[in-house]
């Protein structure tokens, strides 16, 4: 079965973008909503560690920090062997809209993914992480001072 190699989301937020690039890009607002606790080193090349209580960890490998509009990095494809070199790429650009922010959400790489691979799981699972992930963004946002 071929899957899309692109996954895309846009939310309207009604934060400004410099909320929303906190939210992004702190080791506090990556704890707040992506995971249970987090620290970066915000510049390209950094990494940043998020974490998941009983679960595990996540390293995003940063590739481009333009505040406070794009940020990306790449990170391991759920399924695959730790010390398999393949990554997406996952960036979020943040565009003014009135007093609030569109944020727009692309993650890429899913058609590296072979036959020996299971990247339908890869891909439907991070479809659904996405979803999850960003509703806690909103309710990370909307709660925050």
């Amino acid at each position: 079965m071929t899957i899309p190699d692109r996954i895309e989301r846009v939310l309207d937020l009604a934060h400004p973008p410099e909320k929303v690039w906190e939210a992004l890009t702190t080791a506090e607002g990556l704890g707040g909503w992506f995971g249970d606790n987090a620290d970066i080193d915000l510049r390209p090349g950094g990494e940043a560690h998020v974490h998941w209580d009983g679960i595990g960890r996540s390293t995003l490998w940063i590739q481009v920090v333009e505040p406070v509009h794009r940020f990306g990095y790449t990170w391991a494809i759920e399924g695959l062997p730790a010390d398999d070199p393949r990554r997406t790429y996952v960036e979020f650009t943040l565009d003014p809209i009135g007093t609030g922010t569109r944020l727009t959400v692309v993650e890429t790489g899913f058609a590296q993914l072979g036959a020996g691979d299971d990247p339908v799981t890869a891909y439907t699972g991070n479809v659904e992480g996405w979803r999850t992930e960003l509703a806690e963004l909103v309710e990370f946002l909307d709660t925050s001072a």
